[in-house]
């Protein structure tokens, strides 16, 4: 059985066992899988529309996020002959591009649609499918130049979308050639030897510019609720004929990436982050999917069904193993996963006999208080786990190093799950630590 399949069986066991767990954490858990399911069993790539002028950089964006040659630049006259979604596949994952011709465009590009105007063009295109976000693109020197065509055209373009698939699609204005603002001496990619004023001077012309846009895009009404914020960035690179890359001054792309992530669904944001190879934003979703299951674990182990939570909590683990795995850029199998967490010391048997013995001698003592020791097992095992996952996939830490970051966070964990569900018993709600909470 392959590993989405196996994800699939053991997410519809864990649903029908909700039904035995009384409220409300029964809704909290069901949330919870809810969240997981949409992250790790309905991914799909993420989709852009770029939209600009011609010369604006769409083709060199779509370059600078990947780091390589894969959309062709025109230096001369218009390239793009229609809008036209393009989607780049590489060894970790692919994504889609509504690369789109030139608003306002001076010439029409050779194999242009007939009679179709450059918005016609692309709203033929998003006939196809809606994009996650419109990344609106214009060049530095050119904010004041006629924009206020651009902002009609771009206004045209969102109202079709919204036409057609029926939701307000999100606009990033992304300010493009900022390296050729003045003092064009500074260069943005590598300021050392820049002198401070002149630098300064620089960027703060660029946060002018970028202030101006966002003036002038929220004096839309049509756009005010749907536009995000300006960006500038330098998406310069050049490439020699045998493919090789002879330059790259590339400025602010791994920021635009961060932004960008915010704005997409749930299901487009492991493939974002798995293409991107961005640790931070790696880091960003490996947190988020070891809270999400942390959470499931410590809620399952608290429930009053015996035993029944042992298989339930371990598949839990491997599968958030499998996940970190994934977005590091691996595909992991369920053996890997589970040979990882012996190798950390992960022995969930031991730990599952000794929250049956804690929830036995607490019984005794205080009713409810064994369900609670269990939860912090579970919890604290599992939030280990996931750090542990990450800095042995993500940061590239050895084993031993790996291990001892589970036995610390272990105990940090457990901690802060009795402290955090101590808080709140009195009023019957679950009080799982979250990812603001410091372990």
């Amino acid at each position: 059985m392959k590993l989405r399949e196996e994800l699939i069986e053991r997410a519809k066991r864990l649903e029908e066992m909700l039904e035995k767990v009384p409220e409300p954490m029964a809704k909290e858990l069901r949330k919870k899988l809810e969240e997981l399911r949409e992250l790790l069993l309905e991914q799909r790539p993420p989709r852009f529309a770029l939209v600009g002028r011609r010369g604006a950089g769409k083709s060199s964006l779509i370059n600078a996020l990947f780091g390589k040659s894969v959309a062709e630049v025109g230096h001369e006259k218009a390239t793009t002959s229609r809008g036209r979604w393009w989607s780049y596949t590489g060894e970790l994952g692919t994504v889609e591009m509504l690369d789109t011709r030139g608003i306002q465009e001076g010439s029409t590009p050779e194999g242009a649609d007939g009679e179709l105007t450059p918005v016609d063009s692309i709203a033929k295109a998003l006939g196809e499918q809606g994009p996650d976000a419109v990344l609106f693109l214009i060049k530095a020197k050119e904010v004041d130049a006629a924009v206020e065509g651009d902002l009609d055209a771009l206004v045209e373009i969102c109202e079709r979308i919204r036409a057609m698939h029926h939701y307000p699609v999100p606009v990033v204005a992304v300010v493009t050639h900022c390296d050729e603002v003045e003092p064009k001496n500074v260069k943005l990619h590598d300021p050392q030897g820049a002198h401070p004023e002149d630098l300064a001077e620089k960027l703060e012309r660029i946060e002018r510019i970028e202030g101006d846009l966002e003036s002038k895009i929220r004096g839309r009404e049509e756009l005010r609720d749907q536009f995000v914020a300006a960006h500038g960035v330098s998406s310069y690179q050049s490439w020699r004929r045998d493919g090789s890359r002879r330059a790259d001054e590339r400025w602010r792309i791994e920021e635009l990436i961060h932004f960008l992530l915010d704005e997409l669904p749930e299901q487009a944001r492991v493939e974002f982050v798995r293409l991107s190879q961005v640790k931070a934003l790696q880091h960003r979703i490996a947190r988020r999917l070891t809270n999400i299951v942390s959470t499931l674990c410590g809620g399952v182990a608290m429930t009053p069904i015996p035993v029944a939570d042992i298989g339930p909590i371990t598949s839990l683990q491997t599968s958030l193993i499998t996940g970190i795995g994934y977005v590091s850029g691996r595909r992991l199998e369920v053996k890997t996963a589970t040979e990882f967490m012996g190798a950390i010391g992960a022995n969930m048997g031991a730990a599952i006999a000794l929250r049956e013995v804690a929830r036995a001698l607490a019984k005794i003592l205080a009713p409810g208080v064994g369900n609670v020791v269990s939860g912090a097992i579970a919890f604290g095992a599992t939030k280990a786990i996931g750090h542990s996952a990450a800095a042995y996939f993500i940061d590239g830490v050895d084993v031993d190093k790996a291990r001892e970051v589970f036995e610390t966070t272990k105990k940090k964990a457990r901690k802060l799950f009795k402290k955090r569900q101590k808080q709140l018993e009195s009023e019957e709600l679950l009080a799982f630590p979250t990812d603001d909470d410091e372990v």
